[in-house]
């Protein structure tokens, strides 16, 4: 009990979990993989994975860490998100209840793990009576939204997103909507730096497939270079206010972009961090 346990989904994109993994195997205690049995999606889509993954896998988990946790993740009867939310769930359980239980997904690269770790086993009181005491750890994102010829357009605005609990009552994706608190760490995520065929995948296969118009969204997409991205505000696919700006790093690979993002001041103040925490503890007080 009192571990740092780290779960992620594994699906079409999981090319990248040969960068988010590395990124969180020294300070995790295990890893566990989540892949349904038949390879479908939450839409119920199939998609393949190439024995070479499981190979590299095998050679890479050097101290016996990771376990793939296959089952039956796609019930059509479900919404995508209901089926997301149920696999989340089920991967929780699976980690083990009275633990950390974090959920990354395959293209979200955590820039300092460690610490992010360490801000988990201050608060382990929490873990005493987890079902009574819930509470949520989130860090900040950077979405990247746009491949360029010498580096990468990224959302200018870090957001929050929740990433660890110690007790997975999840409603809405990783979120309980029990209290959280927010801690200093940066996630770099490659939301929509991809080609147009891998967004159309995503967008089609994901708990939110429903919310999106891909159409009305890629052609927007399209339009936006180096160049001309200070003219386009708006952005997210969902609600097009939430991502008001873009902001641009020059780097050659996903090593250098997260070095880069990581030298800039993306994250929110002290203050803010602090401001929402009490806001939070407030809120869940009675």
């Amino acid at each position: 009990m009192n571990k740092i346990q780290v779960g992620f989904l594994m699906s079409y994109d999981y090319r990248l979990l040969k960068t988010s993994l590395p990124l969180v195997y020294s300070d995790a205690d295990a890893i566990f993989i989540a892949l349904d049995k038949d390879l479908r999606t939450w839409t119920g889509s199939k998609f393949e994975v190439e024995n070479a993954f499981f190979d590299w896998l095998d050679t890479f988990d050097t101290e016996n860490k990771i376990s793939i946790y296959r089952d039956d993740f796609f019930l059509p009867n479900l919404s995508p998100m209901e089926n997301e939310v149920r696999e989340r769930k089920l991967l929780a359980s699976k980690m083990g209840i009275g633990n950390w239980l974090i959920q990354i997904d395959a293209d979200e690269y955590f820039v300092d793990f460690k610490n992010f770790a360490e801000a988990l086993r201050l608060r382990n009181s929490y873990l005493k009576n987890p079902k009574k005491n819930q509470i949520q750890i989130a860090g900040y994102y950077i979405n990247l939204y746009k491949y360029t010829e010498k580096g990468i357009l990224y959302v200018s605005k870090a957001r929050n997103q929740k990433f660890a609990t110690n007790y997975p009552s999840y409603r809405t994706g990783r979120n309980t909507r029990q209290r959280v608190i927010y801690v200093p760490n940066i996630v770099i995520h490659e939301c929509l730096s991809r080609t147009e065929e891998e967004i159309k995948t995503k967008f089609t296969n994901w708990g939110h497939s429903h919310q999106v118009n891909t159409e009305a969204f890629l052609a927007k997409w399209k339009k936006i270079n180096a160049s001309n991205y200070r003219e386009f505000e708006d952005l997210f696919y969902l609600e097009p206010e939430k991502w008001k700006r873009l902001d641009y790093t020059e780097g050659e690979n996903m090593t250098e972009i997260i070095s880069n993002l990581n030298s800039l001041e993306l994250l929110p103040s002290k203050t803010h961090i602090l401001s929402k925490n009490f806001g939070q503890w407030f809120k869940f007080l009675f």
